[in-house]
């Protein structure tokens, strides 16, 4: 099982790093729009992924290899907290709030998304 994780966590790690420079690259690196848009969909997939497994859809182990390996590698709190750190270095504090909130109110929104549409 741990080896599955890890490659679901390779793809999640990979997906990340491309998707995000894919991202910075069309909107541009004023704001961390790349993490901003992976959190928040990764918090969408997660509440499926948590939706389908409670409604047994989906295996223990495909919860555990999707959600802990794929979603957690996909998925970033360190990028997240350096960049609001650093849009705060660079005084851009009404950016740095913004982040901040709509990185929490819409991941949480997303993850209770996923789950309702699998209801």
């Amino acid at each position: 099982m741990i080896i599955w994780i890890g490659l679901a966590g390779t793809l999640g790690a990979i997906l990340r790093y491309s998707l995000g420079r894919w991202i910075s690259g069309n909107l541009g690196v004023a704001f961390p729009w790349g993490t901003w848009i992976i959190n928040i969909s990764g918090s969408l997939l997660l509440g499926l992924l948590y939706g389908w497994h409670q409604s047994e859809m989906i295996s223990d182990g495909l919860w555990v290899v999707w959600g802990t390996g794929f979603c957690g590698a996909y998925t970033t709190f360190s990028t997240f907290g350096y960049e609001t750190v650093n849009l705060m270095i660079m005084k851009r504090y009404p950016s740095a709030v913004f982040y901040v909130i709509s990185s929490v109110l819409l991941g949480v929104a997303a993850s209770y998304a996923g789950v309702w549409l699998t209801a």
